[in-house]
């Protein structure tokens, strides 16, 4: 509508020009006759039908500075406005043109144009309101046309719009709500709008990305639910069979045989912790685990301990173990939380060489270092084995992603780096090494000095 607009302006202005130039044009004609004629042999009636013709009251010629009234219907009436078309600019013709629009009717001017056979000018005298009419006609088929241009581009233009956004947003929201009612269904594949480079298209991209993550996300969400129901019923009875079993092994400590008296305190110590950890819910049978009990315990007979627990005499498959723990080493942590990690690592690692039979003892070991440097303990864990897979690695310390052996949960790792941040340490993957290497980096809890000064003045 701003372009018919710009566009009416001048087309009303030259509509004008141009009829004012028809009205002249037929004048000069009828001057040429009546200039012809001697005086006084034109009939009346053949003088108005030339002024008829014309649609001019009056036609007038200047020549030689001479002005003649040629033919004149009645009294000349009283003009009310000049317009000369000879020499007219753009701004003076679109200002006269809307003042003829806005003139009542009647309203008599004079236009004056250039006279034929070389004459000063012509003028005549005529009453604007056909003019008006005319211009009136104009500017309603200029809008009647502009109407149906703009109701087309509008059309085309809402169809364009339809095709390349609404659609394809509709589709999108579409999608959204399907996906609102159904977050674990299954990712419907990329629409062709995916293809696109423009937002819309990003847009398609990234939102069918977010839906598979978060399915992924719920799908391992619903796993570890129902492992926490199965577990809290495993719960349920696991301890009813350990309390059994703690009983048998009391009266096994009763026995006086050397062997039995040596393996009996050891099974009596396992099924406590064992008890213990049921007391607690299995892991991840709980939303997190209890915050550590911390003191200063001896690195080396917790290792021992693992040792014993893990079972490494295996006539068929045997497994060597060494150790190298810095003497009278010790460590600011949670005993049985610590005995937890350390054997997760170790069984990963034992599983892990015991899983390309047959193994040697001399050549397929696990090492477990331990050395304090400073405020923090480091602990590392390797084993001689075909180390970490590369695609493991990304998600190597989360529930249900990091297990690289066949039927294994990934459970462990992902136990250990939880006890870890419960002590203010980490556990990481040491790059470059033969097999796998696990570090644990435990630092000791801050001395509160205010306390401690409390404590020496009580004492």
């Amino acid at each position: 509508m701003l372009a018919e607009i710009l566009i009416y302006v001048p087309a009303i202005s030259a509509f004008r020009l141009n009829w004012l130039s028809d009205r002249l044009a037929a004048a000069r004609t009828a001057a040429l006759v009546l200039d012809a004629a001697p005086e006084g042999t034109i009939p009346p009636k053949l003088t108005q039908e030339l002024l008829d013709s014309v649609g001019a009251i009056t036609v007038a010629l200047k020549q030689d500075n001479t002005r003649r009234l040629l033919a004149s219907s009645e009294m000349p009436p009283e003009v009310d406005h000049h317009a000369d078309v000879r020499d007219v600019g753009p701004l003076t013709a679109a200002t006269e043109a809307f003042q003829t629009l806005m003139a009542s009717d009647g309203r008599i001017i004079r236009v004056v144009g250039s006279a034929p056979r070389g004459g000063d000018f012509i003028e005549i005298v005529l009453s604007e309101t056909p003019l008006r009419k005319a211009m009136l006609r104009f500017s309603r088929n200029i809008l009647l046309v502009s109407l149906l241009i703009s109701a087309l581009t509008a059309g085309l233009v809402y169809l364009g719009l339809a095709w390349m956004f609404v659609r394809p947003m509709r589709r999108l929201t579409q999608r959204m709500i399907a996906f609102r009612e159904a977050p674990e269904g299954q990712v419907p594949a990329l629409d062709p709008c995916a293809s696109r480079h423009d937002e819309i298209g990003q847009a398609e991209r990234e939102f069918v990305a977010m839906q598979r993550r978060v399915a992924e996300t719920l799908q391992q969400k619903n796993h570890l639910a129902a492992l926490g129901l199965a577990v809290s019923k495993i719960n349920h009875d696991l301890r009813n069979l350990l309390a059994s079993a703690h009983l048998v092994s009391d009266r096994l400590a009763m026995i006086r045989d050397p062997a039995v008296q040596r393996f009996a305190p050891k099974l009596m110590a396992a099924l406590d912790r064992a008890i213990a950890y049921c007391e607690h819910t299995l892991a991840y049978g709980r939303a997190q685990e209890p915050p550590p009990e911390r003191r200063m315990i001896e690195l080396a007979p917790l290792v021992a301990e693992v040792r014993d627990t893990v079972g490494l005499d295996d006539g068929e498959r045997p497994v060597g173990w060494v150790e190298s723990i810095d003497r009278g080493l010790t460590v600011d942590a949670d005993a049985d939380q610590l005995f937890r990690v350390l054997l997760n690592l170790a069984r990963n690692a034992i599983q892990a060489l015991r899983a390309r039979a047959p193994t040697d003892a001399a050549c397929d070991q696990v090492r477990i270092t331990g050395r304090r440097e400073g405020a923090i303990v480091i602990i590392e864990v390797s084993d001689t084995g075909p180390g970490v897979p590369e695609r493991a690695r990304q998600h190597l310390f989360e529930p249900f992603q990091g297990s690289t052996r066949r039927g294994g949960t990934g459970l462990g790792l992902a136990i250990a780096a939880e006890l870890m941040r419960a002590h203010g340490g980490d556990i990481k993957l040491v790059p470059g090494t033969i097999g796998a290497t696990f570090q644990l980096t435990i630092p000791d809890r801050p001395v509160d000095l205010e306390a401690h000064r409390a404590r020496l003045s009580h004492g």
